[in-house]
């Protein structure tokens, strides 16, 4: 029988709805950008200048630095127009993880 103690430090019920929640936003702004590109919407703008909602969006790959902070390449800034202080959303997926601690098992 496990004992009850040996249950997470942390509420899971947080991390579900605060993924949940990322997940819901993501979701919504594909629906939306696949409704502006295929014309949902019923106007008669062609294909090539619905594309231009993606230069809107970026994906690219970085490392997590001390404190939890990512950078966002120069290029993506640039053709983002981001300048520090603007308010971005992401959505984080990790793809490989890089501790030293785990190689030793």
């Amino acid at each position: 029988m496990p004992d009850e103690s040996d249950g997470p430090v942390w509420p899971p019920a947080m991390f579900t709805q605060g993924f949940q929640q990322a997940g819901e936003e993501a979701l919504t702004r594909q629906q939306e950008f696949v409704q502006q590109l295929f014309g949902s919407d019923g106007s008669s703008t062609s294909i090539p200048s619905r594309l231009g909602a993606m230069s809107q969006m970026a994906m690219f790959k970085t490392r997590v630095q001390s404190g939890g902070r990512i950078s966002i390449p120069d290029a993506e800034r640039e053709a983002l127009d981001i300048d520090e202080g603007d308010i971005v959303q992401t959505v984080v997926i990790p793809i490989k993880r890089n501790r030293d601690d785990d190689s030793n098992d």
